[in-house]
């Protein structure tokens, strides 16, 4: 069993780090977590953190999962069915996408509204596939969506849909009920005392990965190696060690945390720790944004090592270097503790999200606008395939300056493409080229997906971020069944509602919607690369 460690290469914040964790253990907060208590986060977090507990124990209470996923995979596979897709949104995604990353075994995840990336799922052989559709309530309006195309597409090729759908959610909630009904193959449920961005190890983690063919027994061995350490009030515990890391160096004005993946068994782990810790910290003013980058080249990675995740936590005086490395399994609970503990250090609760409704509100709003009434904006430039929609200049460069231009001293910029994260992949090489023409710290994140990620933390953490939102055209749209709306008007809405609440929290966002979306990306990456911040 690989351990679990946490190693801080800076001096001063070891230093400061060890004496705050004398404190953690004098108060026992490791054992308190472990044990649920819910008074660690003050008196006003304390109805939250009652229900929110759960993940401390699921190295035990998730064990009776493993025989029913396997009994299912078995029956799938007898039947011809090996190909699983996922729909999921936030935290019911983003862990199996590791899980399964990470075991090498294939899953195609649906957190999109994109027409032509669900058009791409659906393209696959539906006579071998099973579809997991997971949420906590039913009502995630991209789930809901996926659910009902995919139940029309088995429908129309002669397949009995109710016996191709499995269902992860809440005990009692209104998803069960619909299951029940409509007669799905399988309903499972999560520990309702879970919030989603901790629930990689409950049945939201562990149906889809299992039934991909993830070792999901071992996961659940390796968190369960991390729990026996992880409890304990003492001075080596990693958890106390990384949550008072990050504790010390946000008293000291850190307001982001960049990650970098080093380790070559455990992929796409930044993006997971991402939705943790914002969702997490970034509320009430306050918090650590996780910059997720593509390798240890971004300020304060000179010395990262291999086998690690790279954790820079930075200040404007410089950034402090944290490496993280072991198990998935122990990794998930190792950050999951130590997001708990900067939850107490930072005064907020840990276990809410709530800047995360506002957006979906006024997508919906949008949606129930009569049909082609649109926004009634016009661009205010058109350069070549771009059209340009709150900013101002002569050119899409002159625009582009202008927009970093606007980001305050150690700000960040929030790069959101509302694109087909498979087909324009190329959308993510903005996020590094604007880093370094600038200077600022720059996050990127796939729409709609980031709105249950960092999304809490653009309206609820540190307000100094500026936001470009892309956009584009849809040449093949979805009809969701018995829904007023299409794909692509959903994903517009979802858009240009998120857009809508930035702009009420006085941030600065400039939308570009590309007509010709490979042209269009091939033209703003260029534009780009002629930007440099004053």
């Amino acid at each position: 069993m690989i351990e679990i460690s946490v190693d801080i290469v800076d001096d001063k914040l070891a230093e400061e780090t060890a004496t705050l964790v004398e404190t953690l253990v004098a108060d026992k907060v490791a054992s308190k977590i472990a044990a649920q208590d819910p008074t660690l986060w003050g008196p006003d977090a304390e109805s939250e953190s009652a229900i929110r507990l759960g993940w401390t124990q699921l190295h035990e209470t998730s064990r009776p999962l493993l025989a029913e996923i396997d009994a299912l995979r078995a029956e799938l596979h007898a039947e011809g069915v090996d190909r699983v897709v996922l729909a999921g949104m936030g935290g019911s995604s983003l862990a199996p996408e590791v899980i399964t990353a990470t075991a090498g075994v294939p899953l195609t995840v649906l957190d999109t509204t994109d027409p032509a990336q669900v058009a791409d799922a659906l393209a696959g052989d539906l006579t071998r596939t099973v579809l997991v559709v997971s949420s906590k309530s039913g009502g995630t309006v991209e789930t809901d969506s996926h659910r009902r195309i995919f139940e029309k597409a088995f429908t129309a090729q002669g397949i009995d849909a109710a016996s191709r759908i499995v269902v992860v959610t809440d005990p009692g909630s209104p998803f069960e009920k619909l299951a029940g009904e409509l007669g799905y193959r399988k309903v499972f449920l999560a520990d309702p005392n879970v919030g989603g961005r901790y629930s990689a190890l409950t049945a939201f983690g562990l149906v889809p990965s299992g039934l991909a063919g993830a070792d999901i027994a071992t996961l659940l061995d390796e968190a369960a190696a991390a729990a026996s350490v992880l409890s304990k009030d003492e001075d080596t515990n990693a958890g106390l060690v990384l949550g008072a890391a990050l504790g010390v160096r946000h008293s000291e004005g850190a307001e982001k945390v960049v990650f970098a993946n080093t380790d070559t068994s455990v992929k796409g782990f930044p993006d997971w720790v991402e939705q943790l810790i914002a969702e997490s910290t970034g509320k009430q003013g306050t918090g650590l944004l996780p910059v997720a980058t593509e390798g240890t080249d971004a300020p304060g990675f000179a010395d990262a090592g291999d086998d690690a995740t790279a954790t820079a936590i930075g200040t404007p005086s410089g950034a402090a270097r944290v490496s993280t490395s072991g198990s998935l399994g122990g990794l998930f609970l190792l950050w999951e503790y130590a997001t708990a503990v900067a939850g107490r250090l930072l005064g907020i609760n840990p276990f809410d999200q709530p800047d995360v409704e506002a957006a979906k509100k006024a997508a919906r709003a949008l949606l129930d606008q009569p049909p082609g009434s649109g926004s009634g904006e016009a661009p205010s430039l058109v350069d070549g395939p771009v059209e340009v929609y709150g900013g101002s200049g002569e050119s899409l460069v002159d625009v582009l300056r202008s927009f970093v231009a606007s980001a305050p001293e150690f700000g960040y910029i929030s790069v959101q493409a509302y694109l087909d994260r498979l087909d324009d992949a190329s959308a993510a090489l903005l996020r590094p080229e604007l880093a370094k023409r600038t200077g600022l710290q720059t996050t990127f994140g796939w729409g709609p997906r980031f709105l249950h990620s960092t999304g809490q933390y653009h309206k609820g953490g540190h307000q100094n971020g500026v936001f470009l939102q892309i956009t584009g055209a849809v040449e093949d749209d979805l009809e969701v069944p018995d829904r007023p709306y299409t794909l692509g008007v959903l994903q517009r809405a979802q858009a240009l509602g998120d857009g809508q609440v930035l702009a009420e929290h006085g941030r600065p966002v400039l939308r570009l919607h590309l007509t010709d979306r490979a042209a269009g990306l091939a033209h703003l990456v260029k534009a780009v690369q002629e930007v440099e911040r004053p």
